[in-house]
């Protein structure tokens, strides 16, 4: 009989309000500076506009609206994440961003269930790792909603 082998996931963690998310490093392309940014009319709030990164025009979402935070001025450490999603890639503004880390599967578990959380339904699990706790985002579940309204 085979042993099934407990797999890590690589992750890019990234920083909103002081905690710490992480994402799939199979879903991200790059991570850049923040640019000049155009602003699409009649956008929902959380989609600041459009960026054009090495020539390919990509819609930016700003996670702290997204996920119902206060929104902040962008600073040097400001990023973009740029997630690939079907055809489609998409620039997530973040707080930070510079760690990329293997989580243990079995450190992984499911989201807590907390009531009037404004994040309920992006998060994918919470991974608790000695000194940090690092919350997993469901980027499908950002996307899909956005990719209708704002893509």
């Amino acid at each position: 009989m085979a042993e099934t082998l407990v797999s890590d996931l690589k992750v890019i963690v990234f920083q909103l309000n002081e905690k710490e998310y992480a994402v799939p490093v199979s879903q991200v392309k790059s991570i850049e500076k923040i640019m000049h940014i155009t602003r699409v009319p009649h956008a929902n709030p959380f989609v600041k506009g459009v960026m054009n990164l090495r020539g390919v025009v990509t819609p930016l979402l700003d996670l702290r609206v997204r996920f119902g935070m206060e929104q902040q001025n962008y600073s040097d450490s400001t990023r973009v994440i740029i997630v690939a999603d079907d055809d489609k890639e998409v620039g997530l503004i973040v707080d930070g961003a510079n760690d990329v880390i293997d989580i243990p599967s079995s450190m992984i578990e499911p989201p807590p269930e907390v009531v009037g959380l404004a994040a309920e339904g992006f998060i994918k699990g919470v991974a608790n790792l000695e000194r940090r706790l690092l919350i997993l985002i469901d980027l499908d579940k950002i996307l899909e909603s956005d990719k209708v309204k704002a893509l």
